[in-house]
């Protein structure tokens, strides 16, 4: 097997080297090095690379103006490498809409010395780019959204809740996904993104400037109600619970049983703890490996009703995939017609 091509753009030579070194440490890697945007635009067609991880601040050409560039001239994945600073936030979910697949943060700020603590992250994150689908999910998108899916039938059942995960290629498929949820939409909807938490509260202003429906970021105890999106604080987990006033999300310590966070598997058995099956409805959205497979599964074994985004225009079909190889999916949607199914279904 051939190995991956990656170009590493960062303007500090110690950062280039020590992403360079991860990779050909780990094996499977064919690494070249740029210094700013500018240096990587010139160096694109000529090294043709299968990945390019991206530093966000760069003089001479930054990292967004650089990504753009990429993605109109060579279409190619992109992992955005960012120190986690609420800036930083603001410029990576820029980078995630325009069409980056994923972002890595740098642990220590924009010259990190110790990147050897995210030496696994930086790796997996490059081999699941290597495999990812650049611009076709956003572009179907727009193009198709005229067109929905048949409506169904009223099914004559209430829903209490909408539970839907994601992650990588999550926050751009947000982005255009819940601004076509109507504000009328009759149950609250609970969120669990792979994110950091420095990440949330951006992620969830944003959103919240372009949907009908309130979003906010899960931070503290909140009783959820209708015409209103939960976001799921990163790096920790969300559950739903219930109080005599009625259901609640909360923020709560990661769990060191689940791998990614926040943990669509947790979020779901939480809410099938304290909601009905058949008052569920779950979509699982693009993302690497497995998470919120079973619990969705389960889900629809019980009655609920379940979405799975298809590979036709995940990012990554590795959670949606697994919900669909374990029957586990009442449909297999692509991302432009999965909102109008939430609608039709939720009522």
């Amino acid at each position: 097997m051939a190995n991956t091509s990656v170009l590493v753009v960062d303007d500090s030579a110690l950062m280039r080297r020590a992403i360079r070194g991860i990779l050909e440490q780990a094996g499977g890697f064919e690494v070249s090095t740029a210094r700013n945007g500018a240096d990587a635009l010139d160096q694109l067609d000529r090294a043709r690379p299968d990945v390019v991880t991206l530093d966000v601040n760069m003089p001479e050409m930054d990292g967004l103006t650089c990504l753009a560039k990429i993605m109109a001239e060579r279409p190619t994945p992109v992992v955005m490498v960012s120190s986690l600073t609420e800036a930083n936030a603001l410029v990576t979910l820029e980078a995630l809409e325009l069409g980056a697949v994923d972002y890595v943060a740098k642990p220590g700020g924009t010259v990190s010395l110790n990147m050897d603590d995210i030496a696994t992250e930086i790796t997996g994150k490059v081999r699941a780019a290597a495999k990812a689908r650049i611009g076709r999910a956003h572009g179907l998108s727009a193009r198709i959204r005229q067109t929905p899916p048949p409506r169904e039938p009223a099914a004559g059942r209430r829903t209490d809740l909408v539970v839907i995960g994601s992650s990588t290629g999550g926050p751009a498929l947000l982005a255009d996904l819940l601004p076509q949820l109507p504000g009328t939409l009759s149950a609250p909807v609970v969120i669990a993104q792979h994110i950091p938490a420095s990440f949330t509260a951006t992620l969830a202003r944003r959103l919240d400037e372009s949907c009908a429906l309130r979003v906010h970021e899960v931070d503290r105890i909140m009783t959820v109600r209708p015409g209103s999106i939960y976001l799921g604080r990163g790096s920790n987990d969300v559950v739903v619970a219930r109080r005599t006033d009625g259901l609640i999300v909360k923020s709560v310590p990661a769990g060191a049983e689940y791998r990614w966070h926040p943990s669509v598997d947790r979020l779901v058995a939480s809410a099938r703890r304290h909601v009905a099956a058949e008052r569920l409805v779950c979509a699982l959205l693009t993302g690497m490996g497995d998470d919120g497979a079973a619990e969705m599964a389960a889900v629809r074994a019980e009655g609920g009703r379940t979405i799975a985004e298809s590979e036709e225009t995940a990012v990554v079909w590795g959670m949606p995939g697994e919900l669909a190889r374990r029957g586990g999916a009442t449909e297999v949607l692509p991302s432009y017609a999965i909102a109008d199914r939430l609608a039709q279904w939720v009522r």
